[in-house]
């Protein structure tokens, strides 16, 4: 599969790195002079990559263009008259601007498969309004739901939207791409972070839809069974998930806490819920009294489902983390080795994971542009007359 990715900073990139890891040819193409927005957030390295920027684009090829001019512009048509899938998250008439909207680019390309995330989407009345993750994650109710009762609204600490559109954006790529290999056609694939956003709210959505239902926030806590929820240890925080009876009487067996297997305030997973707040009491009285690890070991050999609630520092040491290769390691140019996040979807069939790390600004137009028929002079001179950046050989 064949892409030229015209995103930026996170949705785009995320979607363009997954199906990169994945064997896809991606080509990401740059704005001129200081290219991709990410290359000036924090934190930098003192090699002046941004770390955030290098993160998402792994295993692509970089150049940039200047689609302000005659020549960049011609770059790119010719990039995507061969080109299986372009992927952009500009706001809505942007490409259109530059003679490089959707309708312009299936007359040069029938079989081009135009993917573009938005903040709103491509219609609606919010349809030509620009978005970001905490306007998604606010206006999806998500914002709504998390954090505890009485406190102001709290986003989610990761930007759930801007990935979760990524993630959105290469599963519709990948089934147009299906379509396209049988019928030899075309289309746009459209997504955004507002419906990235209502993706998550399942649940919620399923309460208000069946009886009008709008669930509170709940902090760690879960609308649909109790306990489940994260416990105070001695030295930590652990998440327990005992959200059957079976589970909630291994629970009680670990706790040594046979009263309340007798107790009717805590029959059902009903009644656990409708009385949650004092049972959540007693078993933080119990819980407690030990460390994360010490619960875990106990919990373990029951097969009662928990886990410590980790920081970002343990969650990447963790032995589970490194045994499903999520942190991979790149030899970046200038910054040296870079660790970042692997993929996170394996397959029984060989699959081989390139160790490409993302591109300097510019790093592979001469390398693009040969493969697509310009000589060295042609390139030369859209250098000279500023439609492309290049790196020197």
């Amino acid at each position: 599969m064949k892409i030229v990715e015209l995103a930026h900073i996170m949705s785009g990139p995320v979607c363009g790195m997954m199906l990169a890891d994945m064997g896809a040819d991606v080509i990401k193409v740059e704005k001129v002079p200081d290219g991709d927005d990410s290359r000036r957030f924090s934190p930098i390295l003192p090699s002046g990559e941004s770390a955030s920027f290098m993160i998402v684009n792994r295993n692509k090829r970089g150049i940039a263009l200047n689609l302000k001019s005659t020549g960049g512009r011609d770059v790119l048509k010719r990039l995507l008259m061969d080109a299986d899938v372009v992927t952009e998250n500009y706001r809505a008439g942007t490409m259109e601007k530059f003679g490089l909207g959707y309708e312009t680019l299936k007359e040069i390309n029938p079989g081009l498969i135009y993917c573009a995330i938005s903040g709103f989407g491509r219609s609606g009345p919010f349809g030509e309004k620009g978005g970001f993750d905490l306007i998604a994650q606010g206006m999806s109710g998500m914002m709504s739901m998390t954090g505890e009762e009485g406190r102001e609204p709290v986003k989610a600490g990761s930007p759930v939207a801007d990935i979760n559109s990524g993630i959105l954006a290469a599963l519709g790529i990948a089934a147009a791409y299906v379509e396209k290999l049988r019928t030899g056609r075309g289309q746009m694939v459209d997504t955004s972070l507002f419906e990235a956003g209502l993706q998550q709210m399942y649940w919620p959505a399923a309460s208000y839809l069946a009886d009008g239902t709008i669930l509170p926030k709940m902090g760690s806590a879960n609308s649909t069974s109790a306990p489940y929820q994260v416990f105070k240890t001695s030295d930590g925080w652990i998440n327990i998930g005992a959200a059957n009876q079976s589970n909630y009487e291994r629970l009680l067996e670990v706790l040594d806490a046979p009263q309340l297997a007798s107790d009717t305030r805590f029959a059902t997973n009903a009644l656990r819920l409708e009385h949650r707040e004092e049972l959540v009491a007693i078993l933080n009285n119990r819980l407690v009294q030990k460390s994360t690890d010490e619960w875990m070991r106990h919990f373990d050999e029951i097969g009662l489902p928990a886990g410590p609630v980790l920081d970002i520092a343990a969650a990447l040491a963790h032995p589970q983390t490194i045994a499903r290769d999520m942190v991979v390691e790149t030899e970046h140019p200038t910054a040296g080795k870079v660790r970042g996040l692997g993929l996170p979807i394996h397959f029984s069939a060989a699959h081989k994971v390139s160790s490409r790390p993302a591109p300097l600004l510019g790093q592979h137009t001469r390398e693009v542009l040969k493969e697509f028929g310009y000589s060295t002079d042609d390139i030369e001179r859209l250098i000279v007359d500023r439609s492309v950046v290049a790196l020197v050989d």
